[in-house]
């Protein structure tokens, strides 16, 4: 993971002052780098009975598109409000820097069904926690919350209790 480490920029204040950003895009821009994360997730996941692969916007699409194809499964994007045409389901959500809200397809998970539900970046988990919310609001069963990094020191694995997490890599 160390050669993933490196493919990841720092970003100081951003999206504000006083944040340190973990920028993915020169991992998604190295094929090797973004080959090596898909082919980690997906072989931890294989065996687990996924139904589908659930995205949180917009870097969850990156990495969770392809997973759901390397899994066999279908993908579900969690969006921002207003972008998803058919009837919807949201739910709010504190970031460490103000609020927010997610949005999904009422008809998007069946209940029952095992949701992988993976996004690029755990930090204060407030966005983990509202997208889990949505797949329970429709009886979708989470198998597991997956990141790319985990931000450890800011604890969103507190915000996600009685949920399995999974990360990649963690500073």
């Amino acid at each position: 993971m160390e050669h993933l480490k490196a493919l990841i920029r720092d970003v100081p204040d951003f999206p504000m002052p006083g944040i340190l950003f973990r920028d993915v895009t020169p991992l998604l821009r190295d094929p090797g780098g973004l080959r090596q994360v898909v082919d980690a997730l997906a072989e931890r996941y294989r065996d687990q009975r996924i139904d589908l692969v659930a995205g949180i916007e917009s870097r969850g699409f990156l990495f969770g598109a392809p997973l759901a194809l390397a899994l066999g499964v279908g993908f579900v994007p969690i969006r921002k409000l207003g972008k998803l045409p058919a009837e919807c389901i949201s739910r709010e959500y504190a970031l460490e820097y103000g609020t927010n809200a997610l949005e999904m397809h009422r008809d998007a998970v069946r209940p029952g069904e095992r949701v992988l539900l993976i996004d690029d970046l755990l930090a204060t988990g407030g966005t983990a926690r509202a997208a889990a919310e949505l797949v329970a609001e429709l009886g979708g069963q989470i198998a597991e919350v997956a990141f790319v990094i985990e931000l450890a020191f800011l604890n969103g694995r507190a915000a996600l209790p009685g949920l399995p997490v999974h990360a990649l890599m963690a500073y």
